[in-house]
């Protein structure tokens, strides 16, 4: 009877365990429809076109120029940066390249995609991607892990020859992000994720006395920052804690034996 109650009590240990991790495993509220998705592209970091998760950003340029785009990623995410290129009727040979900064503007390598590719002289288009490593919430100083924060996107053309300079194109591109969750999860967190200031304004007041202050990057995730201590590591943490309990109760159940003696003296 015991053994029931105590199996009983874990089992619901478990399901309430278990109901935070299924709410997160719900699929992410995707960004606004594509119809409100920016139409241009920056030219520097600092002119960098702010895009969300999830939007198709079009832009149109001319070979030769650098096209900048940042958007939010914060931790427990894998972000992936996909780019196509629409290329003139008439071109020659064409290698593009696309590269991610984090807020810091280091430069974050693509644990896999066509990061660069090369375009034949008949190709009407060429696509590009960058899958980045899973967003930490802390890091070393000395590391370069991709921390929370804003991160840039540039693309451009390589190795071109002048008489390909100032070639009309067309690109998209579009970020989106698998949640990876506690697996990623470590014991730290950053007081502010990476999101620099990008301008100073400044502006006179009424009075005549002058405003400055420093004007950052208004794009966020969703909802919100949520770098932090809390992840559903704490969940699976819960149910190990669970199961073991339960292994300690049933192997308890199992070795106490009846109570009674083995056996019964003679004479007894």
């Amino acid at each position: 009877m015991r053994l029931t109650r105590a199996l009983s009590a874990s089992l619901l240990l478990l399901a309430l365990a278990a109901a935070p991790a299924a709410a997160d495993s719900s699929p992410t509220p995707t960004a606004s429809a594509d119809g409100d998705a920016p139409t241009q592209a920056g030219t520097s970091f600092r002119t960098a076109t702010e895009i969300e998760q999830s939007q198709t950003a079009t832009a149109s340029g001319s070979t030769g120029d650098y096209l900048y785009w940042s958007f939010p990623a914060d931790a427990g995410l894998r972000p992936t940066v996909e780019a196509t290129v629409k290329l003139p009727e008439t071109h020659a040979s064409q290698t593009w390249q696309i590269d991610v900064y984090d807020g810091l503007r280091r430069r974050q390598s693509c644990q896999y995609g066509a990061q660069t590719r090369t375009a034949a002289a008949d190709a009407s288009s060429v696509e590009l991607a960058c899958t980045l490593r899973t967003v930490r919430a802390w890091s070393e100083a000395w590391a370069n892990d991709p921390l929370p924060g804003t991160y840039y996107v540039r693309l451009t053309a390589v190795g071109l020859t002048t008489a390909d300079l100032g070639l009309p194109v067309g690109t998209e591109v579009r970020v989106d992000s698998k949640d990876i969750g506690g697996s990623a999860a470590v014991d730290g967190s950053l007081a502010e994720p990476l999101v620099p200031g990008i301008a100073m304004k400044s502006g006179a007041d009424e009075d005549g006395s002058e405003d400055s202050s420093a004007v950052l990057s208004a794009i966020e995730p969703e909802d919100g920052w949520s770098s932090g201590w809390w992840s559903d590591r704490w969940v699976w943490t819960a149910i190990g804690g669970a199961l073991a309990a339960l292994a300690g109760v049933g192997g308890y159940a199992l070795t106490r034996g009846s109570g009674r003696p083995s056996r019964v003296p003679p004479g007894a």
